[in-house]
């Protein structure tokens, strides 16, 4: 597989605004609590591996247990995730497949009774975020680990 075009760089600016907007998200305690579980969830869901790749590398170097990693994909059955973490990932599910009907009260309601509203508005603009770049690099095919040296995720030891 080879990459289509490079985006990155002939966006340069929207790019840039894109980078600027995720760094602003990082900043928020909820995502820095959930990051690594939505970005890896929902790259699974839109079948990106670049974004896939890059996000395991990420928790990896951050940290994260590597059994928690494989079981992100099976999460409902695993007993690794808190209550918190497992409303997290049932609304990443819940916005990145969007059912013709909406996102339904029963799970709005279950990510409620887990997290603040301030927690799921600022939840919800990292799952926006995360699909955002799952598109783009789904659509030109970025390559995944292509980009490990400029993001520093070689130190995961994941090669």
């Amino acid at each position: 597989m080879s990459q289509r075009l490079d985006y990155f760089k002939l966006s340069a600016g929207f790019a840039g605004k894109y980078l600027d907007f995720n760094a602003a998200l990082a900043a928020k305690p909820v995502i820095k609590e959930f990051s690594h579980l939505v970005t890896i969830r929902a790259s699974q869901i839109n079948g990106c591996g670049f974004c896939l790749d890059m996000h395991v590398k990420e928790a990896k170097i951050h940290g994260e247990r590597e059994l928690r990693l494989y079981h992100i994909a099976i999460w409902r059955e695993s007993t690794l995730f808190t209550p918190r973490e497992k409303a997290a990932l049932e609304w990443t599910e819940a916005l990145t497949t969007l059912s013709t009907h909406g996102v339904s009260d029963v799970i709005y309601e279950a990510v409620r009774a887990q997290l603040s509203e301030e927690e799921v508005s600022d939840l919800s603009f990292l799952i926006v975020a995360i699909n955002g770049w799952n598109r783009l690099n789904v659509a030109f095919r970025a390559v995944p680990g292509s980009a490990d040296a400029a993001f520093g995720l070689s130190k995961a030891g994941l090669n």
